[in-house]
Order: structure tokens, then C-alpha cells, then sequence
């Protein structure tokens, strides 16, 4: 038995019955990422002795017969930006390419102590700056479907070990669609929830404001298992939201005819993927013959989020990634005197595209200029936020194409940076207003690309949205389909 190709609730029920056992699922994960990884470069680190020993756990938890999470023995991939304890964390950069983190973040002691088995690290673009993965210090992670393709970014090496059956589920972190996107690129279901649903701390920081944690899964159901386990309230992190996080499963039951889902005029638009909107209008036909009604609506500031992301993102990268400077921690440039140690480290330990957004995010907090760039982003942002709070007056959740076309060449888009950025177009407008969203498999193109369709839902009703998600993955088979490796 192929072991690998299982999703969590499949291995959940053989692992309880004692069919198999988390060490042999293990191997076989492992066996899996020694066939493939070499076309692929979806891993920084592999954690093989540890996870082993993990799995062994997990079994002795199994023989016991202790009430087990659904998550207990599964193993799973980090995106490489989620601090472990005594396992390199390099956030794809040679500035913190010796990094040893001395502490686990939150989500992954949650992890622990609902016994799943960590497999390794996974490559994305340098501080989860990027939308292809082709930003990483250490290598260019491949598409599983087409080698000489993208797997989206910059959560693209979770979505791309997730895709090849290189780990049962990966974790990933969405700042402007780094969930969704590369989710839509891969063929696999990515979830970004609320803001302030699970913890950040622990999480190496891009935009504060922006940035989330989420699950990406073989199907909405694993989805929704790994939204339970790592979801609610932390102490430790200012930003998080103390309110219960519901038994997200126990909702997906296919109904959905008591719902009314809202289609945005501005998310079809000119220059977008003839075939990416043909497959997204498909599925809004697929959900209205299970009972969904549909209305059109207008969320009329989305030309300005591409904008607002760029100004906001890069202004709080600045500030945060100005504690890298070679004292501490990280990467330090050899030079004669303090100074010089403190520009060599930067200039040498960053990568082009990390150094591009901190100068544009310090030229837009600078002093003559903080007026007209970021306070005035700071206010269409709450314009685009107030755009959705008036459409969900009207629906109870929002149906869009995760990005306007499938996945891109490799060099493709690397020298033209405004053209990499609008990859994000359909994702960044949740991330400014906080909500939740979900992307998953909703056809392929001419080429044998997946396409994804994201649904939006209100704040903290990702109960809604997973709903409508398993409703129309029920209808269909997308999500069945596997890339030829």
C-alpha cells in the first residue's frame, strides 16, 4: 500500500485500528521524498532520526489506547520560517543560515502535543518575500505537475511537498496569498484564516500586521483537522483572539442550501486567464445545483490593493528585519571596524528581492513622505475593509479565482518584479482586511495545470467557508487527481 497517497483522516482510521503504524507511514514518506526531492527541492532540512523517533511515540500513544488526536503519527513539513527547537531555521536566507532557534514557535508545540511527526523543513522565497519560491538562498523549488514550472510562492516548497505526497500536510504562512496562491499553482487545498485565529509567535516576522499561519492539505476535510489542532488563543502573542475554535468537521456534512455566496465584478477581469475564469465559473454553476444562490457584488477598492499590499507589507518589513545585523545571530560579515560589519552583513547576508522591499518600505516611512504613502494606505485599507463588511451584508461568503493564471515558467517573471507582484491580485485584499480564505483545486488548464478558486468568508466563520469548500469538492474530483512523477 502506497501509504504516502493517503490524506489525515484516511490514515487517521488505520492508525487507530492498528492496520499500520505511524513508523511504517513514516518510511514511506520518507521512501517518497528519497525518489523524488531531486526533481523537486521542496525541503531545506530533513528532520529523518527525529521524525522517526516521534513516529515511534506515536505508537507507543497508539498501543495505550490514549484518546488521540486525529493529528497523532501524521507526518507533516514546515514552511522553513516557523522556529523549531534545535532544528535549523534559515527563512530560505544565508543571513540566518546558521540559525538554531533555542524555542518552539506556538503552532508547533501545539503540533507536538497532538503528536504529529515533523518531516522537515520546507523551501519558500527569503523572509516569505515572493510568489514562486525562486527568491530562496538555497534553491528553486519545482512544480510537481510541469518540472519547469513555478509552485507559487512564497509558501511554495509546503504546497509543492503536499502535491508530490512528500509529507501527508504541510503548514505555510500567508502574508498577501502565500497560502492560496501557490496552494492554486500545486493543485492543493491552502487555508489562511482570520487574522488572530492561530498564534504568530514563533513566526519569523515579515508584515505583523499581515502575516498568518495555516494548513495545506489533500482535501478540505484534512483542512479542517489542522485548523482544530493549531487554531486559538495564545498568551504570548498580542495579536491573538480569544475565542473558542469550533469542531470544524462536525460542519462538513454538504449541506449548503441555506447559503448565498457573492461573486465580485472586479475579480474578472481583462488580461485574466481565459481558462482560469472558465474553471471558476464552472464551479459557481457546480455549488449553485447543490443550493447555493449566487449574487453579483461589488467590492469597488480592490484596484488599489496591489498598492496599498506594497506600500503597508514593505514598510513593517523594514522594521522588522532591521534587528538582522550580524550581532546576535545569523550571518556575520567579516570587516575592520562595527560599522562596515553592519553594511557588509546586510549587503552580503540579504538577497535582491529581500533588500528591494526594505528600501522601498524605508522610503515610504521616511520623514516628508509618511503622509503621503503610508498613512494614505493605512486609509484605502480600511476602505477595502469596509468593502467587504458591506458585501457580507448581502452573502454569507465570497467565491473568486485564487490567481489570474496558472503557474508560470521559471525566469519568467523574475526581471519584471510589478508583473511577479500582480500574481497576488485575487489573495491580497484579504490579508488588508484580515478574513479568512480558502483555495482549492477547481480544474486544470490546456497544459495540465491545476487551477484554484478561493472562497472568502466573514471573520472567524471559517466554519462557513470550509462548508462550501467540502460541499463542492464532494461534487467533484479535482482534488483526486495526482501529478506524474
Amino acid at each position: 500500500m502506497n501509504l504516502h497517497l493517503l490524506t489525515i483522516h484516511e490514515l487517521h482510521d488505520r492508525l487507530k485500528s492498528r492496520e499500520i503504524s505511524s513508523q511504517e507511514l513514516t518510511e514511506s514518506i520518507f521512501r517518497r521524498i528519497d525518489a523524488t526531492e531531486g526533481k523537486l527541492n521542496s525541503f531545506i532540512t530533513l528532520c529523518r532520526e527525529s521524525a522517526l523517533a516521534e513516529a515511534k511515540k506515536a505508537d507507543e500513544r497508539f498501543r495505550k489506547g490514549e484518546d488521540v488526536c486525529p493529528l497523532l503519527g501524521i507526518p507533516i513539513a514546515l514552511k522553513d520560517i516557523f522556529l523549531t527547537q534545535g532544528v535549523l531555521t534559515t527563512c530560505a536566507s544565508k543571513i540566518l543560515g546558521n540559525f538554531v532557534p533555542p524555542y518552539d514557535s506556538t503552532t508547533v508545540k501545539k503540533l507536538k502535543k497532538a503528536g504529529a511527526v515533523t518531516v522537515g523543513k520546507t523551501n519558500m522565497d527569503e523572509f516569505a518575500m515572493g510568489s514562486s519560491t525562486e527568491n530562496s538562498a538555497f534553491s528553486v523549488t519545482r512544480n510537481p505537475w510541469k518540472l519547469e514550472r513555478v509552485p507559487g510562492g512564497s509558501s511554495g516548497g509546503s504546497a509543492s511537498a503536499v502535491a508530490a505526497d512528500q509529507c501527508i500536510a504541510s503548514l505555510g504562512t500567508d502574508t498577501g496569498g502565500s497560502i492560496r496562491q501557490p496552494a492554486a499553482c500545486c493543485g492543493v487545498v491552502g487555508l489562511k484564516p482570520t487574522y488572530g485565529r492561530i498564534s504568530r509567535f514563533g513566526i519569523i516576522a515579515f508584515a505583523s500586521s499581515l502575516d498568518q499561519v495555516g494548513p495545506m492539505t489533500k482535501d478540505v476535510t484534512d483542512c479542517a483537522l489542522m485548523l482544530e489542532a493549531i487554531g486559538g488563543y495564545d498568551p504570548s502573542d498580542s495579536t491573538s483572539v480569544n475565542i473558542p475554535v469550533p469542531n470544524y468537521r462536525s460542519y462538513l456534512n454538504g449541506a449548503v442550501r441555506d447559503l448565498k455566496i457573492g461573486i465580485p465584478k472586479e475579480y474578472f477581469i481583462a488580461g485574466m486567464q481565459p481558462e482560469v475564469e472558465k474553471a471558476v465559473r464552472d464551479a459557481i454553476r457546480v455549488l449553485e445545483k447543490n443550493g447555493v444562490r449566487v449574487e453579483e457584488i461589488s467590492l469597488p477598492h480592490t484596484e488599489f490593493a496591489v498598492a496599498v499590499y506594497y506600500i503597508i507589507a514593505t514598510a513593517e518589513a523594514s522594521s522588522n528585519l532591521a534587528r538582522y545585523d550580524g550581532m546576535k545571530y545569523g550571518y556575520r560579515a567579516q570587516a575592520k571596524d562595527l560599522t562596515e560589519t553592519y553594511l557588509k552583513t546586510r549587503e552580503q547576508g540579504f538577497g535582491s528581492e529581500v533588500k528591494r522591499r526594505i528600501i522601498l518600505g524605508t522610503y515610504a516611512l521616511s520623514a516628508g513622505y509618511y503622509d503621503a504613502y503610508y498613512l494614505k494606505a493605512q486609509k484605502v485599507r480600511a476602505l477595502i475593509k469596509k468593502d467587504f463588511e458591506e458585501a457580507f451584508k448581502k452573502c454569507d461568503a465570497i467565491v473568486t479565482p485564487t490567481a489570474p493564471t496558472t503557474a508560470f515558467k521559471i525566469g519568467e517573471k523574475t526581471q519584471d518584479p510589478l508583473q511577479m507582484y500582480l500574481s497576488d491580485i485575487f489573495t491580497i485584499s484579504v490579508n488588508l482586511a484580515g478574513l479568512p480564505g480558502l483555495s482549492l483545486p477547481c480544474g486544470f488548464d490546456s497544459e495540465g495545470l491545476p487551477i484554484g478558486m478561493q472562497i472568502i468568508g466573514k471573520y472567524f466563520d471559517e466554519t462557513t467557508m470550509l462548508r462550501v469548500g467540502y460541499a463542492y469538492e464532494q461534487a467533484t474530483d479535482w482534488h483526486k487527481r495526482k501529478p506524474n512523477l
